[in-house]
């Protein structure tokens, strides 16, 4: 890809995530998702395979659907209360119409199918930057709407989130997918905790980027993208290949890896709110993706 065109793209992307964290008025955080959605389209499908531009082509249908569902719930919301206002999203069918927008943008079940295909046909750093960065914006909205969400909703797709990234990521031998799934996990724990505790949520997807940051990172390094390739590397580059291991096995959690302390802390907040039962299950389910 021409430098120039690199460079137009990157801005773009960081002047979309800003304009969207740092706005108060719907319009605006619209705007911000679509030139997200607009600038990383270029980024998917710069390898002109026919893989990438399908990939791009699925992320670009479902994304336009989530922004106009945004879009259509904060229009319902302002027709109601008069109120363009992010925090003060109070009617009850937008809310429930936000909540699935942006489980559409995140990948959240039952509106993941899309997020697996678009990782795989991506490059790595695409893949890090769709998994991290273009996540920030929606968890972020998530964040400022959270008093007035839907707990149940939430709770009920996090559980299933939980339950399929786990369940879907056994059978796969691309790294990519495997990511993707581990994704689709994660965001299971930061959905279920949002309305009770929303800075564990930030909490657990600033950790939850640093660690797919060290795995994508040196996957790039290692240019490894299937399990075949990642079983040879510990010959050739010992050192990384140990960290690699370690940034896994932190992602899915395992104690007394940092992974494990968001997921810990979740489950003392659940244990708070009553809602044991939901921790003991989320824990479960959890230990596939383990």
């Amino acid at each position: 890809m021409n430098p120039q065109a690199k460079l137009i793209f990157t801005i773009s992307l960081l002047l979309g995530t800003t304009i969207t964290i740092s706005s108060n008025h719907w319009v605006m955080a619209w705007a911000g998702l679509e030139i997200n959605t607009l600038a990383i389209l270029p980024m998917i499908s710069k390898s002109h395979h026919p893989r990438a531009i399908e990939a791009a082509t699925k992320y670009f249908l479902t994304q336009a659907t989530a922004s106009a569902l945004v879009l259509f719930s904060s229009m319902t919301n302002a027709w109601y209360t008069g109120q363009w206002d992010i925090t003060q999203l109070t009617h009850p069918t937008s809310c429930l119409i936000l909540t699935s927008a942006i489980a559409m943008k995140l990948g959240l079940v039952p509106f993941h199918f899309w997020f697996p295909e678009v990782l795989q046909g991506s490059p790595l750093i695409t893949g890090l930057l769709l998994s991290t960065m273009m996540k920030f914006p929606p968890i972020t909205l998530l964040f400022m709407t959270s008093p007035s969400l839907n707990s149940t909703l939430l709770t009920c797709m996090a559980l299933l989130s939980t339950a399929l990234g786990g369940w879907m990521g056994l059978n796969q031998t691309q790294i990519r997918k495997i990511l993707a799934f581990s994704s689709i996990s994660h965001l299971g724990w930061m959905a279920i905790i949002i309305t009770y505790n929303p800075k564990l949520t930030l909490l657990n997807f600033y950790l939850y980027a640093l660690m797919t940051a060290t795995v994508f990172l040196a996957l790039n390094s290692i240019k490894a993208s299937k399990l075949s390739t990642l079983m040879t590397t510990w010959t050739k580059i010992p050192p990384l290949s140990a960290t690699l291991l370690l940034a896994l096995l932190s992602l899915a959690g395992l104690p007394p890896l940092t992974g494990f302390l968001p997921k810990w802390l979740i489950i003392q907040e659940l244990t708070k709110q009553n809602m044991a039962v939901a921790a003991t299950t989320i824990s479960l389910l959890s230990l596939l993706s383990l």
